[in-house]
C-alpha cells in the first residue's frame, strides 16, 4: 500500500485517465468510416487508433492536431478511402468536447485539498485549453508534448514535468490510464506510479499500446484514489 504522506504533488495523464476519450474518439472515427460504407467493431478500431497515433508520434516531432489528421488520414489508407480535409480536421476538432469521466471532477477537487496537482499529457495547449475548463480545478502546473517537443513515453516530457515543478522524485506520485505511456517510464526515473484501469472496449489496454508493468498500485477510478488519500 502506498503511503500518500510522502507525496506532494500528484501528475496525471489527461486523456484516458480524466477524460473519457474513448467515448470521444469512437464517434468521431465511426461518422469518418460510416461516411466511406467501412465498418469495424470498437476493439478493433481501438488497437488501429494507437498503433496509427503511436507511429506518428515518433520524431520529428509534429502538434498533436497534426497526429490526429495523420491517424484520420493511415484509416483512410489501411480500409482503403480519401478521407475529405473536412474529416482529417474533424477528430482534432472534436477534442475539446471529449468529457470527464464522472468521478473525475469530484476526485479531483478533493486531491487538491491536500496535494498540488498537475497534468502531464501528450497534447497541444491549444488543445488542453479547450479541454481545461470541464476539469474544474486549478493545475499548478500543465506540462504539454508541444512544451516537450516530444510525446510520452518519451522521458522529455517527464524531464521537463520535474524541471517545473521542481520537487524530488519521490515526492511526487504520477496517475495514468496507460502502462505504456505512463507506468514505465514514470517508473524509469524514480516516481511511484498508479494505474487507472479504466472500463474499455479494450479491457487493460483501450486505445494505446499493450505492455507490462508493475505500477505501485491498481485501481479503475479516481474515486478510489481519493477514498484511499483521504484521511
Amino acid at each position: 500500500m502506498l503511503d500518500f504522506d510522502r507525496f506532494e504533488i500528484l501528475t496525471f495523464d489527461c486523456y484516458g485517465t480524466l477524460i473519457n476519450w474513448e467515448a470521444g474518439i469512437l464517434p468521431a472515427l465511426r461518422r469518418i468510416l460510416s461516411a466511406h460504407s467501412k465498418h469495424i467493431d470498437d476493439a478493433a478500431l481501438l488497437k488501429l487508433y494507437g498503433d496509427f497515433e503511436l507511429h506518428a508520434e515518433q520524431p520529428p516531432f509534429q502538434p498533436y492536431c497534426e497526429v490526429l489528421g495523420s491517424v484520420v488520414r493511415q484509416f483512410g489508407t489501411d480500409l482503403g478511402f480519401t478521407p475529405t480535409a473536412e474529416e482529417v480536421r474533424s477528430l482534432a476538432d472534436s477534442l475539446p468536447t471529449w468529457k470527464p469521466w464522472p468521478d473525475t471532477v469530484t476526485a479531483l477537487r478533493q486531491l487538491k485539498t491536500r496535494f498540488r496537482l498537475a497534468i502531464l499529457s501528450n497534447v497541444d495547449d491549444d488543445l488542453f485549453a479547450g479541454t481545461r475548463p470541464q476539469l474544474e480545478v486549478a493545475f499548478d502546473e500543465v506540462v504539454t508534448a508541444q512544451q516537450a517537443r516530444a510525446y510520452k513515453p518519451s522521458l522529455e516530457l517527464f524531464n521537463l514535468a520535474l524541471r517545473r515543478i521542481n520537487a524530488p522524485a519521490h515526492r511526487l506520485l504520477h496517475i495514468g490510464q496507460s502502462i505504456y505511456h505512463d507506468v514505465i517510464p514514470a517508473q524509469a526515473l524514480g516516481l511511484a506510479t498508479v494505474w487507472v484501469n479504466r472500463p474499455s472496449a479494450r479491457p487493460g489496454v483501450g486505445a494505446v499500446r499493450s505492455a507490462d508493468g508493475e505500477p505501485d498500485m491498481t485501481i479503475t477510478s479516481l474515486a478510489e484514489l481519493a477514498s484511499a488519500v483521504r484521511p
